[in-house]
């Protein structure tokens, strides 16, 4: 796939629990997510009202819903067709074809857009980017990190991918990152030098399987915590 910029792509609450495995302890807690763009994890789960705290922080969320939306729409042909020109490198499980696909990003943009307004209100939706967040020490239990870092590996150096995991561990106890492969479907070249300067720096960060796979190969995510 080729993309020249991070573009605004939202899933669902139930994609986010399979693609970072989270348990109920999990969506209980305080919870941050760094470029959740237009995703509907965030409106979904707050409607459940079960999250401690639960902030998406993007810079997408300095524009009105409107030209989000219409960004969407600007990005959503390109993607779609891209996919479509490469179906065989994907898994069909999940969703039973492109046009599924599309509508599912659709749906979930359109749940983000119902509850925008007022999550901006209740702080749930910040204007942000890494790799500096506008958070103080150890704010959060979970920070995830959602087709951002690692997929746009040829647009963001690894200096980048480094401050960026840094941060994120800066304002939580743990860090997942999903997914660990780019937007031509190999494993990161980032990958190997961040797990190695992450455990110089005595965190432990490994690896992990888990129940979501669109991408061949990509059901893995990227955690790293704090050693005790």
């Amino acid at each position: 796939m080729q993309l020249h910029e991070v573009v605004p792509w939202g899933r669902s609450l139930d994609e986010y629990r399979a693609m970072f495995a989270l348990s109920e302890t999990d969506q209980q807690g305080r919870l941050l997510g760094c470029g959740d763009g237009p995703a509907s994890f965030n409106a979904e789960l707050a409607a459940l009202g079960k999250s401690e705290r639960l902030v998406s922080v993007d810079p997408l969320y300095f524009f009105t819903g409107p030209e989000i939306a219409a960004r969407v729409e600007e990005t959503y042909k390109t993607i779609i067709s891209q996919v479509k020109r490469s179906h065989s490198r994907y898994i069909w499980t999940y969703f039973a074809d492109p046009d599924a696909l599309g509508a599912a990003r659709l749906q979930a943009m359109k749940i983000f857009l119902k509850d925008y307004e007022a999550g901006r209100a209740e702080g749930r939706y910040l204007v942000g980017a890494l790799p500096e967040l506008p958070f103080k020490d150890r704010e959060f239990d979970l920070c995830l990190c959602s087709h951002l870092l690692f997929l746009y590996t040829a647009q963001l150096s690894v200096d980048f991918h480094l401050a960026s995991m840094l941060e994120m561990l800066r304002v939580a106890q743990e860090v997942r990152v999903f997914p660990l492969l780019d937007l031509d479907l190999q494993r990161s070249a980032h990958l190997a030098p961040i797990l190695a300067e992450l455990r110089s720096a005595n965190f432990h960060a490994d690896i992990v399987d888990v129940p979501y796979e669109f991408q061949k190969g990509g059901g893995q995510m990227l955690r790293v915590n704090r050693r005790p």
